[in-house]
């Protein structure tokens, strides 16, 4: 079995973060893309909508797509979880022969500094998702999935826009704005 594993806050999750997945699905030779919301992202310091409102969010969108999981490890520990963590979870759980781990453009100037990113780049081979305003000469060095949607959550939380969000969930987010 081949694996992907492409984190995140998803907070929104948004229309780039679908065609990541369809994409790797497209491009990768997986078997099933497991998608893992975190808890609270290692590098931030608090969440907009709730880990379980994002999980249950990322179900509804690819609930009929049997080789996507969402997965809600990350979410159960109650706390940020390093990836390496997460990835052994998962290689322990799948024992897949190979795991790509998709990762943002804008994570490559930051990827050295992950938690024991030494360990994690001999278990994984590294995806880098593109994205519109991100240009790092790193990429030539990685597997790409062509993106270029110039949308990323923190954005959309302060330009709102109705169009970057997946059709499947709008009516959920318009109601999580107003309360």
């Amino acid at each position: 079995m081949q694996l992907a594993v492409f984190g995140g806050s998803f907070d929104p999750v948004h229309i780039a973060h679908v065609k990541i997945v369809e994409q790797a699905l497209k491009s990768l030779e997986i078997d099933k893309i497991v998608v893992v919301p975190t808890f609270l992202n290692p590098f931030k310091t608090n969440y907009h909508l709730e880990p379980n409102t994002r999980y249950e969010l990322l179900k509804k969108i690819f609930q009929k797509n049997k080789k996507v999981e969402i997965c809600d490890f990350e979410i159960k520990q109650n706390e940020a979880v390093p990836s390496i963590k997460t990835v052994n979870y998962l290689k322990n759980l799948y024992k897949p022969s190979k795991i790509y781990l998709i990762i943002g453009a804008d994570n490559l100037k930051s990827l050295e500094k992950w938690y024991k990113f030494d360990e994690l780049n001999s278990l994984v081979e590294f995806v880098v998702a593109t994205r519109d305003g991100y240009v790092d000469n790193k990429i030539d060095s990685y597997k790409v999935l062509n993106i270029d949607i110039n949308i990323s959550s923190s954005k959309l939380r302060e330009e709102f826009d109705l169009n970057f969000i997946p059709y499947q969930i709008k009516d959920d987010i318009i109601h999580h704005i107003k309360t």
